[in-house]
C-alpha cells in the first residue's frame, strides 16, 4: 500500500508530462490505442466516481459563506468558455466536427485537476472545489443546451442523448462516489491517496485513445487545432482572471475563477464527442487535456511566487 501511495504521488506530480506521453503513444501505435476509444466513457465514469469519493459536506459550505463568488465563477465558466470555443473555431474556420469539439470543450464543467492547480497557485481552494462540484452537477442541463445552441447549426445535435450520456458518465458516478464515502468513510479515507493514480492513468489512456483514432488528422491538422486549443485556454484564463478582478471577489478567489474557467473537464468532452459525433470531434478535447495541464502548471508556478495580499487569502483548505 505504501509503495502504491508513493507511486500515486509521483504520478500526480508529473501529470502533465504523462498526458504528453499518452499523446506520443497514440501517435506511435495508433492501431492499438484507437481500439481503446470505445472504453472512453467507461474510463471517464471511473474518474468521476473518484471525484465523488472526495466530496464532503464541507465542500458545499462555501455556497452559504460566499454565494456571490460561486455564482460569479460558475456563470463565467458556462459563458466565457463556450463562447470562446465557438469564436475561435469560427475565426480559424475549423472543420465542422472540430468546431463541435471546441464547443464541447468550452461547454464542459471544470476539471478536477484545477483544484490542485489552484492550491499550488495560492488561490481559494474551497471556492475552486465548490465551482468544480457545482459546474459538474449543472453540466447535465447546461452542456447539452450550450452545444445545441452554439453547434446545432453546424451539425445535428441530439440534446436529449447528450443529457443521458452525462447522467451515465458524470452525475451517477459522482453521486455514487459521494454515497460510498458517506456509508464507508474509513475505507474511503484509506483509498483517497490512491485516487491520483486512477485519475491520471485514466486521462492518459483517454488521450492516447483519441489521438490514436485521429493519428492522421493530428499529423495534418494538428498544428491548427493545437493553436485553437492554446488560444481558447489562454483566453479563458485571462478572461476568468478579469471577471474575478472586476467583480471584486478578492485576489485568492480571482485566481481560483481564472483557473476554473481556463481548465475544463476535457475527458467529458472527449467522451461525448466520441459517442455522439465522431472521433475527430474528440481531437480538441485530447489536445486540450495535454495543453491545459501544462499551462495550468505554469500559471501555478507564476502565482506561487506572488503571495496573496494580506487579509485577502481565505483559511487554508485541504486538497484531496
Amino acid at each position: 500500500m505504501g509503495v502504491l501511495v508513493r507511486v500515486a504521488s509521483v504520478v500526480g506530480t508529473w501529470f502533465g508530462l504523462l498526458v504528453v506521453g499518452g499523446l506520443v503513444v497514440g501517435l506511435l501505435v495508433p492501431g492499438t490505442t484507437a481500439s481503446l476509444a470505445p472504453q472512453v466513457p467507461l474510463l471517464l465514469g471511473v474518474i468521476m466516481f473518484g471525484m465523488g469519493l472526495t466530496l464532503r459536506p464541507a465542500d458545499f459550505a462555501v455556497l452559504g459563506r460566499r454565494p456571490r463568488a460561486v455564482v460569479v465563477g460558475v456563470l463565467a465558466q458556462y459563458s466565457v468558455m463556450p463562447l470562446l470555443g465557438w469564436g475561435v473555431a469560427e475565426v480559424l474556420d475549423l472543420d465542422p466536427l472540430l468546431a463541435v469539439g471546441m464547443v464541447l470543450v468550452g461547454a464542459s464543467p471544470g476539471g478536477t485537476a484545477s483544484n490542485v492547480v489552484v492550491h499550488l497557485a495560492r488561490g481559494d481552494v474551497a471556492l475552486s472545489v465548490a465551482m468544480t462540484t457545482v459546474s459538474t452537477l449543472l453540466a447535465t442541463v447546461l452542456t447539452p443546451l450550450l452545444v445545441l445552441w452554439l453547434a446545432g447549426s453546424t451539425l445535428e445535435v441530439q440534446a436529449s442523448s447528450l443529457v443521458v450520456s452525462i447522467l451515465q458518465v458524470v452525475l451517477v458516478p459522482v453521486v455514487a462516489g459521494a454515497l460510498v464515502r458517506r456509508l464507508a468513510p474509513a475505507a474511503v479515507e484509506r483509498a483517497l491517496p490512491l485516487l491520483p493514480l486512477v485519475s491520471v492513468l485514466g486521462i492518459v489512456v483517454v488521450v492516447a485513445a483519441v489521438v490514436g483514432a485521429n493519428a492522421d488528422a493530428v499529423r495534418s491538422a494538428g498544428p491548427l487545432v493545437l493553436l485553437a486549443v492554446v488560444v481558447h485556454n489562454l483566453l479563458g484564463l485571462a478572461v476568468g482572471r478579469l471577471v474575478g478582478r472586476v467583480t471584486g471577489v478578492g485576489e485568492a478567489a480571482s485566481r481560483a475563477v481564472s483557473i476554473e474557467v481556463g481548465m475544463q473537464n476535457s475527458g467529458l468532452a472527449a467522451a461525448l464527442a466520441t459517442v455522439h459525433f465522431a472521433p475527430l470531434a474528440a481531437l480538441p478535447a485530447a489536445l486540450f487535456s495535454v495543453w491545459h495541464n501544462l499551462s495550468g502548471s505554469a500559471v501555478a508556478a507564476w502565482w506561487a511566487r506572488r503571495p496573496v495580499e494580506a487579509g485577502t487569502r481565505p483559511p487554508t483548505a485541504v486538497v484531496e
